[in-house]
């Protein structure tokens, strides 16, 4: 098999001679990657794919951003941006695929890292790097996700109780932090149970996101009165924001942000993969799948609304009845022209908050594998605590862990939003860049002597490396670029300050204390 040697010249002869021909073949594997399984492997191809499509979420993405996508180019940024994005993700997801093919742990990432640069003596410092990058960019993704889920509510809350310009009510920041913080709560307990029961919260999770996805755009624009045009879905661009950007390039330049934060999270499938049977196969294609489905989905769920859409600067204006908040203005404005009631756009609204709520529950899922896998090597404080797993082979301390970090991460909220957009900023780049390291160091140190698993890309992988490596780099500097002009303290775009913070940090602490005791991915055989 393709895949037999990469995982031989892994294990020492030590270690591959504990490999028991009684155990299956996925343990087997594990054994010869160096590690002894510990967590119950149950999830099938489809569970693995719900757990990241859950994750990956167009709903959650999409509603949560689509006034970002309405100001900054509208429709055509929108129509046309998101099967670019979507593209380019593809690529970084076969890139990725095919390593986790070849190397199918918890650890995913920073294991990848580590392996692929390990006879260039750089294995360590690449996983550590690799590793915190992925580890926190998954937490800012917890924080970033739950916290819109929270703000949904308070929109929510406002249109039933009659609405911005109706006396309804509107939470204050602090009712707003305490629903995150209720939020993280119940996505801890949930996590907190049996894999097998997870794996059916996962797959209802994917089955609410596919069905949500079809319901909204097929009813919001056929209730609204008046529709828009097929001109002005495929070929209107707005130039007209409040940001003071002029430039058509640069317009559709932010506007991508909303298509690329929405695809997003999908090395959750390699994050599963020691629960998952068949890993080395269904872990790729979990990856893969996920995004593809995305991509189609998510295109038409923006073709559905934007049909609906009417005015655009009567969405964005923070005067109407869901105080700015765009997709929610669509979904309340298209009920109440028909039935002169806005109860319709509030259900609709529901479907979608239910969908952010899969995906911050399956987020978490993906986190705590990722802080399981990373104390499992010792690169985490109090490691010995973190990859602890209970009776039911869930790592519970990792979990608990992985959601008071986001509780944490959201608390800048309550002092400045633009302390917090830098934080939550972490999550789009700081997790890409995660993506692109392994990536990078596959086509260049490894490049000779990498050894595929059954997914693989052939000659082409190489290629496709490339490309993926570039596109990141290239979203890492557009996203960099101010947002707003004239550029003040308070519009300034701070996710490089926080992007270059993090770096610091990490690279800091590899030199005056991680270099010194940190060997990378170690094997737990002995044990």
């Amino acid at each position: 098999m393709a895949g037999q040697s990469s995982y031989i010249r892994l294990a020492g002869d030590d270690e591959a001679a504990m490999v028991s021909g009684s155990e299956d073949y996925d343990s087997k594997k594990l054994r010869l990657l160096g590690y002894k399984p510990q967590l119950k492997r149950n999830l099938s191809l489809l569970s693995n794919f719900s757990v990241t499509f859950s994750i990956v979420s167009v709903l959650t993405g999409i509603t949560t951003l689509y006034g970002t996508g309405l100001e900054f180019g509208g429709p055509v940024t929108m129509v046309y941006g998101w099967p670019i994005a979507g593209t380019f993700t593809v690529i970084v997801g076969l890139a990725m695929a095919e390593i986790c093919s070849a190397y199918p742990t918890s650890g995913g990432l920073y294991f990848w890292s580590a392996k692929l640069c390990s006879e260039r003596r750089w294995g360590p410092f690449a996983s550590w790097l690799t590793g915190w990058f992925n580890i926190v960019g998954q937490w800012a993704v917890t924080t970033s996700v739950d916290y819109s889920l929270a703000q949904l509510i308070q929109v929510i809350i406002l249109l039933s109780t009659g609405g911005a310009n109706g006396g309804g009510y509107l939470a204050s920041k602090y009712v707003v932090i305490a629903i995150h913080a209720a939020i993280l709560l119940s996505h801890a307990i949930i996590n907190s149970l049996p894999i097998s029961l997870l794996s059916f919260f996962g797959q209802f999770a994917a089955a609410w996101n596919m069905l949500g996805v079809f319901v909204l755009m097929i009813v919001v624009p056929t209730v609204a009165t008046e529709r828009a045009s097929a001109e002005f879905v495929f070929t209107h661009f707005n130039t007209d924001n409040s940001a003071g950007i002029h430039s058509n390039l640069y317009i559709f330049v932010l506007g991508l942000l909303m298509s690329q934060y929405t695809l997003l999270g999908y090395d959750a499938s390699a994050h599963m993969t020691e629960e998952t049977k068949n890993a080395d196969t269904n872990g790729p294609i979990g990856i893969i799948s996920a995004i593809g489905i995305s991509i189609v989905v998510g295109w038409g769920y923006i073709l559905g609304i934007t049909f609906a859409v009417k005015d655009i600067p009567s969405l964005l204006s923070p005067n109407n009845e869901a105080g700015g908040y765009a997709i929610a203005q669509v979904f309340y404005e298209a009920f109440k022209s028909r039935y002169g009631s806005g109860v319709g756009g509030i259900v609709c609204l529901g479907i979608v908050a239910v969908a952010i709520y899969f995906c911050g529950m399956s987020s978490v899922t993906s986190n705590s594998r990722m802080a399981y896998a990373f104390s499992r090597d010792g690169a985490m404080p109090l490691s010995s605590v973190w990859q602890k797993v209970n009776k039911h082979e869930v790592p519970i301390n990792a979990v608990w862990l992985s959601t008071f970090i986001s509780l944490c991460m959201a608390l800048p909220s309550l002092g400045s939003l633009v302390a917090f957009q830098a934080m939550v900023s972490i999550a789009t780049i700081g997790l890409y860049i995660a993506y692109a390291l392994p990536i990078f160091f596959r086509v260049t140190l490894a490049r000779k002597y990498f050894v595929p698993g059954p997914f693989n890309l052939g000659r082409y992988g190489v290629v496709v490396g490339w490309v993926a490596v570039l596109w990141v780099a290239t979203i890492t500097v557009l996203f960099s670029l101010p947002v707003t002009y004239p550029v003040t303290k308070d519009t300034l775009n701070y996710t490089p300050v926080a992007v270059g913070g993090l770096f610091i940090l990490v690279l800091g602490s590899w030199i005056f204390s991680a270099r010194h005791w940190f060997k990378g991915p170690v094997t737990n055989l002995g044990g």
